[in-house]
């Protein structure tokens, strides 16, 4: 396992530091606390600034150039306490300082901070190295040295022979027939390929793109395909899109997963070699598969650079996928259950669901939007409750409600539908910010222990994408405010401290659940993931400081249950951290 003397040497004197409540010494000055959590990357300069202090009184604060010039004072405000936790947190606020410059915050018998900027373009490399990390996570195609820096690897999973699982097979592919399944990303910590999760996937960087065209029209990322005519972020999602694409068979139905029978070793992807499989089709793939598909579609018609006959294919493929599913609703993937009837069995990632109301919304919605063929729209109860449910991969209801919205500057057929939908997303918004303010953290999220779930970083990015989504539909800036305190959350003002984003930060995650970052022999992890979050199943048993809820997280490779890396948690951060980026540029030209 990759560790530093340095690093913990550095935990060491900070734990000694604090429990000692040594003022300004030496230590002090030298060693920032790990007590102050703030936003390690930085700040806008005309956005909120703060930082928690877990400490025991209401201390005086400094903000301080690098050169150690004062240039803003304060006292802290709290206590504050969450009903889950027994930690008690101030509060500086530093809003009033707007100049660009990099700064420390002092604060009097705690020490000082992590260094942080403040700039206008603060979160931009983090939006790039967010969206980069997809191009590492490709198959079939070397990452070249020149694109990839240190973390360069030979190719690997070619798939243009993977194997017809029993469970998958058809009379046109019988069982041990091969088919081309080339391209793609690698899903999460292993090597593996699920429809299901990149549907999620494809869906947020798709609308990310939709949301903020001109923002991501000239973004440069520096991957094989930079400089053609098509945006980079098109570019990257292409590469899955044509991976998805194969997992069409004839009758219109999609694979549930490309994969190995078992999880590889902590080994590089050029040396797992074991046999690749497709699996049994499903509703659920196929219905994902629907409306990423007919989203692409309306998309890459805007692109002439797009390949010739892509937009076209996609929508082919997207009602072609929809007809299978109506013909097959609920068609589910028990792996269990298939492992008993076939073989070879099948223990990788299940992205088993038994629900799919919500598939169909998500796919009838994407259909009705790019074809607007009332037909997808009347084939299902586009709102059959009034639950708002934050995306995930199990429940994508809200990807096609997004969908929908957009489509109000040009008031279709149902009208009386979108009014509501926008009533139900705003007052949805509307609880997700009550009471932050008074809050620990004084974040979205964290607004209950049900927020820390396997994978609660993506809660947070997915909340702010309500935020923002809200904003959209009101301008009101108190949903920007929401969301940037969430970004603000995933980059270091949380409870553990960390900044959950590799390669950002300087206590940030250096030992993810992530294959290449751990057999590379680098000790810096490849950079521009989103590791899973804070969370108290620990199901790893790997072992863990707390087990309170926010706390609930380990910097170690074997925690798959806190520390991984996934296609699905990193795409909303994709979405956070450009959307705000998107913003800001705005708004200084405005």
């Amino acid at each position: 396992m990759k560790r530093t003397i340095h690093a913990l040497h550095t935990k060491a004197l900070l734990v000694i530091g604090i429990a000692l409540g040594l003022q300004h010494s030496a230590l002090a000055q030298s060693e920032p606390s790990s007590a102050i959590r703030l936003n390690q990357v930085g700040f806008y300069p005309d956005a909120a600034k703060r930082a928690v202090v877990v400490w025991g009184a209401p201390a005086k604060f400094t903000v301080v150039t690098a050169s150690g010039k004062q240039v803003f004072a304060g006292t802290l405000t709290g206590p504050r306490q969450s009903s889950f936790s027994p930690t008690k947190t101030y509060v500086a606020d530093f809003s009033q300082v707007k100049q660009a410059g990099t700064y420390n915050l002092v604060v009097e018998g705690v020490g000082r901070s992590y260094p942080f900027v403040i700039a206008p373009k603060v979160h931009e490399d983090v939006a790039k190295a967010s969206i980069k990390a997809f191009y590492y996570q490709r198959t079939a195609l070397p990452l070249e040295e020149k694109y990839a820096g240190r973390w360069h690897r030979p190719a690997a999973h070619p798939d243009d022979s993977v194997i017809i699982h029993p469970s998958a097979a058809t009379p046109q592919h019988p069982a041990g027939s091969v088919i081309n399944g080339a391209r793609g990303w690698y899903d999460a910590g292993d090597y593996n390929k699920y429809i299901v999760n990149s549907g999620i996937t494809m869906g947020t960087l798709l609308s990310a793109y939709e949301d903020f065209p001109a923002y991501y029209d000239t973004l440069k990322l520096n991957i094989p395909e930079s400089g053609n005519a098509l945006p980079d972020l098109l570019d990257e999602a292409l590469w899955n899109l044509q991976w998805m694409l194969t997992m069409q068979d004839e009758q219109g139905g999609v694979y549930h997963k490309l994969t190995n029978p078992g999880f590889d070793g902590m080994i590089m992807p050029h040396k797992a070699r074991s046999p690749r499989y497709v699996v049994q089709q499903g509703t659920a793939a196929t219905l994902d598969f629907a409306a990423v598909m007919a989203q692409a579609s309306r998309i890459f018609k805007q692109h002439e650079a797009a390949p010739p006959g892509f937009s076209r294919n996609c929508l082919t493929a997207a009602q072609k996928a929809w007809t299978w599913a109506k013909a097959h609703p609920n068609v589910v993937y028990d792996q269990d259950a298939m492992n008993k009837q076939f073989d070879p069995d099948v223990a990788t990632g299940g992205y088993g669901d038994r629900n799919f109301t919500d598939e169909f919304i998500w796919a009838a919605a994407e259909l009705y939007a790019t074809t607007h063929d009332d037909a997808y729209y009347t084939a299902i109860k586009m709102l059959p409750d009034t639950d708002m449910p934050l995306p995930s991969w199990g429940q994508v209801r809200l990807l096609g409600y997004y969908t929908l919205l957009r489509m109000e500057k040009t008031p279709p057929a149902h009208a009386n539908d979108l009014a509501t939908l926008r009533k139900q997303l705003i007052a949805f918004a509307d609880r997700l910010t009550a009471g932050v303010e008074a809050r620990p953290y004084m974040t979205v999220m964290g607004g209950s222990a049900s927020d820390f779930i396997w994978g609660s970083n993506s809660v947070a990015a997915n909340q702010a994408i309500v935020l923002l989504q809200a904003y959209r539909l009101t301008r009101n800036v108190k949903y920007i405010t929401g969301a940037l305190a969430n970004l603000d959350y995933l980059l270091g003002r949380n409870a553990t401290g960390y900044s959950f984003v590799t390669g950002y930060g300087v206590r940030k995650a250096m030992h993810p659940h992530h294959r290449p970052s751990e057999a590379d022999g680098i000790v810096d992890p490849v950079p521009g993931f989103l590791v899973g979050g804070p969370n108290p199943g620990m199901q790893d048993k790997c072992h863990y400081e707390s087990s309170v809820p926010d706390e609930a997280f380990t910097d170690e490779t074997c925690s798959y249950a806190s520390n991984e890396v996934a296609i699905n948690w990193n795409a909303p951060l994709v979405y956070l951290a450009g959307a705000l980026e998107a913003w800001h540029a705005a708004k200084g030209k405005r």
